[in-house]
């Protein structure tokens, strides 16, 4: 099996590969906003087998000589996922191929995959880069005491994988990561959510991590969230104004919980939006104005508030961060 085999798309001299960890399982009663019977009913109009399956998305980004990975997957942490390391080499690339893993967050579904059984770093080879408020969030001692019981374990995970990069950790606030990948804040997930705009040759791709979990649920329904966000109200703003956004742009997207075909276009439907998944196309014409766009239309979002209020906030919602 090749990097082909898997779905992938080129952008200018950029291969995207959506390379799948597998499965975690979320119960209805976690979203809000909606009722289970509703919920269950859109994933069977959608034609999902399995409506509580969350399906969980790693991208490889190739140009010349440079691998990145942008997210880790589950790693197997609670039997999630942890496909992620033979579907890469299925691929053909071994862990110490990857040279960088951008994260879009630290929830244990993305940076599961960043260590091995011991502890050590999975991708030896690599730089690890972080939002700079989502590292001083799981790293802060206050937000793990206020967090319930049963998300401090997420608290201690986090620290894990970070510790095991320490020496070739970096943090970012905003603006280009790495040559052709753009940061792009997405809050309200996590304090530190952040999308990746790749742009190359006049043609770009938006990453948006964990701005859906369900979405046959959520691209039409954007007002419903799910309680793994930190701060529901601010997330579920973030994915109305974004999902305005691409729709209007007809710009390609890719998400870690998006489906296993990895890429889509989203398009406005009445007062919802509707997703149709894309086929794997060698070149894509895309304005050069886009990346502007999204930084600019998001801009008034919320991003910059400080992590203590958003885990305040999620407390006050009777919301713990999971996935």
């Amino acid at each position: 099996m090749t990097v082909s085999e898997f779905p992938n798309q080129t952008i200018g001299e950029l291969t995207i590969t959506a390379i799948s960890d597998g499965y975690l399982h979320a119960g209805f009663d976690l979203l809000s906003n909606i009722d289970a019977d509703d919920a269950s009913q859109m994933q069977e109009n959608a034609g999902m087998p399995d409506h509580t399956a969350v399906h969980i998305n790693c991208y490889l980004v190739r140009e010349g000589g440079r691998t990145v990975l942008i997210d880790a997957g589950a790693g197997g942490f609670k039997q999630w996922g942890g496909r992620l390391k033979d579907n890469l080499v299925f691929a053909g690339i071994h862990p110490a191929d990857i040279d960088a893993v951008l994260l879009t967050h630290a929830h244990p579904d993305h940076v599961g995959g960043l260590i091995d059984s011991s502890g050590e770093a999975a991708f030896p080879n690599a730089e690890l880069l972080v939002h700079q408020q989502e590292i001083a969030f799981w790293q802060d001692d206050g937000n793990l005491g206020r967090a319930p019981e049963r998300a401090q374990g997420n608290f201690h995970f986090a620290r894990r994988a970070f510790n095991a990069y320490r020496d070739r950790l970096r943090t970012f606030e905003t603006g280009e990561v790495l040559p052709g990948m753009t940061a792009v804040p997405l809050p309200g997930h996590t304090a530190g959510h952040t999308g990746y705009h790749l742009e190359c040759g006049g043609q770009s791709v938006l990453i948006w991590g964990d701005i859906v979990h369900f979405p046959h649920i959520q691209i039409p329904r954007p007002d419903v969230s799910i309680a793994f966000d930190q701060d529901s109200n601010l997330a579920a703003s973030t994915r109305s104004r974004l999902l305005d956004i691409v729709s209007a742009e007809r710009l390609l997207i890719a998400g870690m919980h998006l489906g296993e075909r990895g890429f889509a276009r989203i398009e406005r439907m009445g007062e919802g939006y509707s997703v149709s998944y894309e086929e794997p196309v060698p070149h894509l014409h895309v304005r050069q104005a886009e990346s502007k766009s999204i930084v600019a239309g998001l801009s008034d979002a919320g991003w910059g508030r400080n992590p203590s209020e958003l885990i305040s906030a999620g407390s006050a919602a009777g919301r713990s961060s999971i996935a």
